[in-house]
C-alpha cells in the first residue's frame, strides 16, 4: 500500500512538471553580463540552497526559493507560478538525490532548456547514506553534515563562474569566506554536541532526515516516517517505536516544522500507555527544522541560524 501510495503521488508531480515546462523556450535565457547592470536570475528548490546562493551570488545575484519555510519538499508539487520562475531563470540549483522526488526527472530531462545544477550530487558516493527514497538510492539530507554541505559550496560558484566570468573574483571571495564560516560552523556543533552523554545520544524525530547528522556526530537516529514522507506510516510503525522509547527511557522527541506531528503524539500515548513511561514532546518554537529553513527574518532563517538552532534544542532535551 505503502509503494502504491507513493508511486501515484510521484506520478501526479511528474504529470504537472510535464505540464509546467512542457511549452516554455527551447534554450534558457541569456545573461548579457553584469557590466550591463543585469544580475545572474537564480532559482533555487529549497531555502538551504536559496541561501547558499545568496552568500555566494552576492549583489550579482537575484534569487527566488521554489519552495519556502515550512514546506516539505518530498510532497511538494509545482506551481504555474513555479514555471514562471524556472524558465526566467539563469540558473536553477537544486539538491538532486532525488529530494525533489519527480521534479529531478524533469531538470535531468530539459538540461537544454534550462541550466540546472544537483549541488549535492558532487558529494562522493561513498559518503552517501543509502535509502529508498522515490525512485532515488541515497538519503538526500546532507545538509544535516556541516561538512558535506560544504562541499556543494563549489558547484554553486563554479556555474555562477561559468555563466559569469566577470564576477569570478566575487564569486570565489564570498564562496571562500561562507565555507570558513562553515568551518567554524562545524567546529561550535561539535562543542555543544559533546555536552549531551553517550548514553543519551538517541534522537527521535518526525521523520528520518537527520541520518548524516547521527554518523557525523554520533548519535542514534529513529524517525516516525522514512527517509521521505511521502510514505505512510502503519501501526507497526508506532508500535515498534513506542516500543523503544519506552525500553530505552528516551526523555523526549522531536518534532519538525514541516512534519504534522500527530503521529508522534500517538505514538508517546502508546508509550505512556503501555510502558508507564513519559516522554516530553519538543515542538512549537523548539521544533527542528528538518526540509526547510525559518523565515529569512528569524534566527534560524540561515543556514547557520538553523543549524544552531537544532543543536541546542536537541543538547537542551538531551543532555540534563
Amino acid at each position: 500500500m505503502v509503494r502504491t501510495l507513493r508511486n501515484a503521488f510521484g506520478t501526479a508531480v511528474l504529470v504537472a512538471c510535464a505540464a509546467l515546462l512542457g511549452c516554455g523556450s527551447n534554450k534558457p535565457p541569456e545573461f548579457k553580463g553584469g557590466e550591463n547592470g543585469e544580475k545572474v536570475r537564480v532559482v533555487a528548490t529549497t531555502t538551504m540552497i536559496a541561501d547558499m546562493a545568496k552568500r555566494v551570488g552576492g549583489d550579482r545575484v537575484t534569487v527566488e526559493t521554489l519552495m519556502g519555510p515550512g514546506i516539505d519538499p518530498h510532497r511538494y508539487q509545482p506551481t504555474n507560478e513555479d514555471r514562471k520562475k524556472i524558465e526566467g531563470a539563469h540558473l536553477v540549483f537544486y539538491n538532486g538525490l532525488h529530494l525533489e522526488g519527480k521534479m529531478t526527472d524533469i531538470f535531468e530531462k530539459s538540461k537544454g532548456r534550462i541550466r540546472a545544477v544537483a549541488v549535492a550530487e558532487v558529494i562522493d558516493k561513498k559518503d552517501l547514506l543509502e535509502a529508498d527514497i522515490d525512485g532515488g538510492s541515497h538519503d538526500p539530507h546532507v545538509w544535516f553534515n556541516v561538512t558535506l554541505w560544504a562541499k556543494c559550496v563549489a558547484p554553486v560558484r563554479d556555474a555562477l563562474v561559468a555563466l559569469d566570468p566577470a564576477g569570478k573574483d566575487t564569486y570565489e571571495k564570498n564562496a571562500a569566506a561562507y565555507l570558513a564560516e562553515l568551518d567554524a560552523l562545524e567546529k561550535h556543533v561539535r562543542a555543544e554536541l559533546a555536552k549531551v552523554p553517550a548514553g543519551k545520544r538517541k534522537l527521535v524525530t518526525s521523520h528520518d532526515a537527520f541520518g548524516y547528522f547521527g554518523k557525523a556526530y554520533g548519535f542514534e537516529v529513529k524517525g516516525l516516517q522514512g527517509v521521505s514522507t511521502a510514505s505512510e506510516t502503519s501501526t507497526k510503525d508506532r508500535k515498534e517505536l513506542a516500543k523503544f522509547l519506552g525500553e530505552h527511557q528516551i526523555p523526549a522527541v522531536f518534532t519538525e516544522t514541516s512534519v504534522p506531528d500527530e503521529g508522534l503524539k500517538a505514538v508517546l500515548d502508546t508509550c505512556q500507555s503501555d510502558y508507564k513511561h513519559k516522554v516530553a514532546l519538543i515542538g512549537g518554537d523548539e521544533a527542528l527544522f528538518s526540509d526547510a529553513l525559518d523565515a529569512p527574518d528569524k534566527p534560524a532563517g540561515t543556514y547557520a541560524g538553523m543549524i544552531r538552532h537544532n543543536v541546542k534544542v536537541i543538547v537542551d532535551a538531551l543532555s540534563k
